[in-house]
């Protein structure tokens, strides 16, 4: 299964846990990710960054400047870059 399988049957679960029609089985919590240091690694502008995740820029400055976390969807995702930032390319190119 790939990442964008995995992220998109998660939001399927989310939408249906949402609307009553399925019972969430777990619920996992993440790290909240220093998004400053993991978009430095990747050697990548907050405007790139925030259009690979799908977001604003103000929102990425948002996290780096520890005002707001991530959450949910985009906590999982950047948990993953995190692990393995080899998947932000893969994000990136699609």
């Amino acid at each position: 299964m790939s990442i964008f399988d995995d992220l998109h049957a998660s939001l399927e679960q989310a939408v249906e846990i949402k609307n009553g029609k399925l019972n969430h089985s777990k619920v996992t919590r993440y790290e909240v990710a220093d998004v400053k240091a993991i978009r430095a690694e990747l050697k990548v502008t907050q405007r790139e960054f925030a259009g690979v995740l799908g977001t604003s820029v103000d929102t990425v400055k948002s996290w780096e400047s520890k005002r707001r976390n991530p959450t949910g969807l985009t906590a999982k995702v950047l948990a993953t870059i995190e692990e393995n930032p080899s998947y932000y390319q893969v994000l990136a190119t699609h």
